[in-house]
């Protein structure tokens, strides 16, 4: 008689409750290994992890024009810049194995997704990756949590926080070689690009262009332009002050695409038993952007406490 009176009241429990409300932001499993982020309802990005990509990211970034801030791939060489896929997470050199480009060896692999959450303060993918050579012996252990929090207009936030510590195969260590390509890359829209568009790129020292701004290190970039013939908008991507090469190096080009490096003036390692902790955001906001404006979300985004709980 006791577990029909417990799941009784289980179930009057769960009716006294009530439908629950529909949060604002929300998480959408989908096939083929994809994970919608939606916003009202409205696609806003989406997360890649099938086995068939060498590594995992997300495309696309829509913005208050409702177009997308990134895209797959360079506008006028697709093919030996096809791992510019929007926005990425891999290094060109760990253990002196490349994950940067198509043509290396290394794989990101997608192990397991922890969890999705919906809340009307924002959607969170969990998820965890193991870095893999050609033989898939594993280097690199990572945790990676994604955070998508809404703004007023349209504009929103993407929070990434990683936590990576050796496999399984890097018996003394994992060493990131030094190298201007690693740890985040953002792949803009043509339109946005500088080359290619009519975009502008900002970095928090005041630095204009890539004449500017290149292999510089700033507390942020901002890489903006037009979207349509009367919107413009842009991804501003900002280091924390937790990440050990704060404030980074940025390698920026004219011809569109953007990233903070983890190791450019020097390898950086990594004992067995320890792990790296880091963070990084992308401000996906509409116009051109003054230094004011980013400046005060960056101070905002220094401000955002760890990733939450998971929920009952």
């Amino acid at each position: 008689m006791l577990l029909p009176l417990l799941m009784s009241i289980a179930l009057v429990s769960q009716a006294s409750a009530g439908p629950q409300p529909v949060p604002t932001m929300q998480v959408l499993p989908l096939p083929q290994s994809q994970a919608a982020v939606e916003w009202d309802g409205k696609e806003i990005s989406r997360y890649y992890f099938g086995a068939d990509n060498r590594r995992t990211f997300l495309y696309p970034l829509i913005g208050p024009s409702g177009k997308s801030h990134t895209r797959m791939g360079h506008p006028r060489d697709p093919n030996s810049h096809s791992h510019h896929n929007s926005l990425w997470i891999s290094h060109h050199d760990v253990n002196g194995v490349g994950f940067w480009n198509d043509s290396t060896k290394g794989r990101i692999v997608h192990k397991r997704v922890s969890r999705f959450e919906d809340t009307d303060a924002e959607a969170l993918i969990e998820v965890e990756n193991t870095w893999v050579d050609e033989a898939n012996n594993k280097l690199l252990e990572e945790t990676r949590a994604m955070r998508f929090l809404p703004q007023k207009n349209g504009e929103w936030l993407l929070v990434i926080d990683l936590l990576l510590a050796p496999g399984a195969a890097a018996k003394e260590g994992v060493t990131f070689g030094k190298t201007p390509f690693g740890i985040t890359g953002v792949r803009m829209a043509k339109t946005i690009g500088v080359h290619d568009g009519g975009g502008r790129i900002l970095n928090s020292e005041g630095g204009v262009n890539e004449a500017g701004v290149f292999w510089k290190q700033a507390k942020w970039v901002d890489y903006s332009g037009p979207l349509t013939k009367t919107e413009s908008g842009g991804v501003t991507l900002f280091d924390h002050p937790m990440n050990p090469s704060y404030p980074s190096h940025f390698h920026v080009r004219d011809d569109g695409w953007m990233g903070a490096c983890l190791s450019y003036e020097a390898p950086r390692s990594l004992a067995v038993g320890d792990k790296l902790k880091l963070r990084y955001g992308y401000w996906v906001h509409g116009g051109l952007q003054d230094k004011t404006s980013i400046d005060e979300q960056f101070a905002a985004f220094t401000k955002i406490g760890d990733v939450p709980p998971k929920s009952k």
